[in-house]
Order: C-alpha cells, then sequence, then structure tokens
C-alpha cells in the first residue's frame, strides 16, 4: 500500500464491472505456460491466482500442519482468516472475519496488510489502520489471541506500535534471529524526501520497540520512486548463511516491483552498514506472462518442509481506471522459489495463470 499525496475519500466496495474485469482477462490468460509453477518430483502444480482479489498476502505453515492465510480485503473494512492443509485448498478454504474496523476513531478506516505470527505461543495479528476520522494518520496496532486455534478464542487490541515518530506508518512484520525478535516496518520520516523508508527495530514484546530504530533502506534509484518514493512491505528469509529482506517499491500498479537487502547472518542487524542493496529489482511485471505490479510478498515452505515458496500479489493487466487503492483486482499469487549457484535468491518472473482449477 502507498500514501495518496492528494488524500483521495476512502474506497468504495469493489464495482461489478472491475470484478468482471479481473475475471474475463483470468480466462484469457489460460493458454499462457506457468512452468515456473511446476513443482519438483511430480508434486501437484500451484494454482494460480491462489485467491482472487486478496492483496497484501500473508501466508504461514504452522506446527499443526495447516497453512494460515491473511491478507487486505479490497473494502479495506476488515481482518479475514483462511486456513487448509495444502497451499492450493487456500483458494477454496472457508473464509472467517476475525476482526472489523471500529466505526469511529482509532482503527476505523485504511485496514491494511495483515500478518498472523505465532509468539510465545499466543497469536498476533500486525496490521495497519486509521482513524475513521483521519483516514491517513496510517500506524500499525497488534491483536492478541491465547487461544491455540486463531478461528477461537478472543482477539484482544493491544494498541499501536508506537514508533519513534508519530507519522504515516504499515506494513509490519516480525521475525527473530539468534534469539532475538525484531520489527521491520515501513515509514515516513519526518523532513525526508520519500513517502516510506524501510526499518528496523529490537522488540521488548510482541507489541512494544525497543532500543535504536534504524532506517535500511530509502527510495533512491529510479525504479524505486515512480509515481510514489516507496520502500515498504518487508518480508525476512534465512537462508544460505545470510539474511534476505524483499521489499516493494513505487506506486501500486504496473510499476510496483521488488528490490532486496542481503545482511550476512554473523553481522548485527542493526548496523545499516551491514545491509546491502541490490540496484536493480528483483522481480517486476512481466508482458509474457501478463502480470503487472507484482510484489509485497512473504514467503513459505511447500509441504515438503524444504521447498521454498514466494507469495505475492500481482494484477492481471496494466490499464487500472482511477486510484489504483481503489482497484480490487490484486489477487494473491504463490509460485517456487529457486536459488543461485552463490545461495542467492532467484525469483524469476511472476508465473502466468494456471488453466483450470488445481486442487
Amino acid at each position: 500500500m502507498s500514501r495518496a499525496d492528494d488524500r483521495p475519500v476512502p474506497p468504495a466496495a469493489p464495482g461489478r464491472r472491475l470484478l468482471l474485469k479481473g475475471a474475463a482477462v483470468a480466462g484469457a490468460l489460460a493458454a499462457v505456460p506457468a512452468a515456473a509453477s511446476a513443482a519438483p518430483g511430480g508434486a501437484a502444480p500451484l494454482a494460480n491466482p491462489l485467491v482472487r482479489n486478496r492483496a497484501d498476502p500473508h501466508i504461514r505453515r504452522h506446527t499443526d500442519g495447516f497453512y494460515y492465510f491473511t491478507a487486505t480485503a479490497p473494502e479495506y473494512d476488515r481482518i479475514i482468516l483462511r486456513r487448509a492443509r495444502t497451499l492450493n485448498g487456500l483458494s477454496t478454504a472457508q473464509e472467517s472475519v476475525i476482526w472489523r474496523k471500529h466505526a469511529t476513531g482509532d482503527m476505523g478506516a485504511h485496514i491494511w496488510a495483515p500478518e498472523m505470527h505465532r509468539v510465545g505461543g499466543k497469536w498476533y495479528v500486525y496490521f495497519a489502520a486509521a482513524p475513521a476520522e483521519r483516514v491517513w494518520d496510517i500506524r500499525i496496532w497488534v491483536l492478541e489471541n491465547s487461544h491455540p486455534n486463531p478461528f477461537r478464542g478472543t482477539w484482544v487490541e493491544r494498541g499501536q506500535v508506537r514508533t519513534a515518530w508519530e507519522t504515516f506508518s504499515l506494513d509490519a512484520t516480525t521475525f527473530t534471529h539468534r534469539g532475538v525478535r525484531y520489527l521491520a516496518w515501513a515509514q515516513h520520516e519526518p523532513d525526508m524526501d520519500n513517502n516510506t523508508a524501510l526499518w528496523l527495530s529490537e522488540m521488548a514484546n510482541p507489541w512494544t520497540l525497543r532500543g535504536p530504530q534504524i532506517r535500511l533502506s530509502t527510495p533512491e534509484y529510479d525504479w524505486e520512486c515512480v509515481g510514489f518514493k516507496v520502500n515498504e512491505g518487508a518480508s525476512v528469509i534465512a537462508r544460505n548463511g545470510r539474511l534476505f529482506m524483499t521489499y516493494s517499491a513505487s506506486a501500486t500498479d504496473a510499476n510496483y516491483c521488488m528490490g532486496l537487502l542481503t545482511v550476512d547472518a554473523d553481522a548485527d542487524l542493526m548496523d545499516p552498514a551491514n545491509w546491502r542493496k541490490s540496484p536493480t529489482p528483483v522481480f517486476t511485471s512481466s508482458d509474457t506472462t501478463r502480470q503487472y505490479g507484482p510484489g509485497h510478498n512473504c514467503f513459505t515452505v511447500d509441504r515438503d518442509g524444504r521447498t521454498d515458496v514466494l507469495v505475492y500479489h500481482a494484477r492481471q493487466y496494466k490499464e487500472i481506471d482511477g486510484d489504483p487503492l481503489h482497484d480490487p483486482n490484486r489477487h494473491t499469487r504463490v509460485q517456487r522459489l529457486r536459488w543461485n549457484a552463490d545461495g542467492t535468491p532467484d525469483f524469476g518472473v511472476p508465473v502466468a495463470d494456471t488453466a483450470g482449477a488445481l486442487r
């Protein structure tokens, strides 16, 4: 998600015309090869789009054997949850609403980019929201559920994640490295010529930061500054003696793309000098597969527990009527993540739509 400087009115429910547009394009793409989503060893290929009209997807495979899925609903008014035994099963899994926006006050508008994490035996959802009366004063908020089953129990509002400034902030993700829990997020820094930069901090508990907050990356390359100067939607995967942090850049249309930061696993994560930024995007729109604006990704694993899977959203067309934030046809997509001989990730291109329904 990106901030619009002209502060448009909150989006209405997606129109039938936009939804039909997405469906029509999906049918036209069935003949495009989707070999990049094929599974090794003859396993069932991944079906795409995995979940329609769900942007900013987050999928985690839990120890109970289920995949848990949450994402931004295009009405920006609720937090949803699905689960299934397989990735493809998420397509048809029953969807539950675990929380709805407030009618007034805090957490009353722009419910964006939820992520669900298991921390200390409890479930936590990190998401972005704004007051109903000031819809662009977006901040990071946290829900907690102590029940082992996140579809049951009570989701308690733990409040706002307080950062160094009261400025536009969103897209929080959390991870642990060598016993330390971190939060990475996007935020506008006062007096900086950008929309958002990427930040990192250690955590005192699942809703409280501690110690310094360091800037990892700010938009500087041309491909990060198309439409808006944006670094957002961070996600971390640790492999081959390094941590790789992906992020998304530019406006949320066909220019949306992914960048990459890398740090050695033995390095101090809280020293910005230890992070290396790739000068070119690692995942971009493809006219060949007809997928546009891929980004806001996360990582999971296939059922074998070893094969890495890239999760992201993309549209099936370039042309968007009006503000891209009002277009509901960003669909959740998945594909196998390859690795280069030097141990770095090979993202390839966003895969084409799958012909038929593979479940």
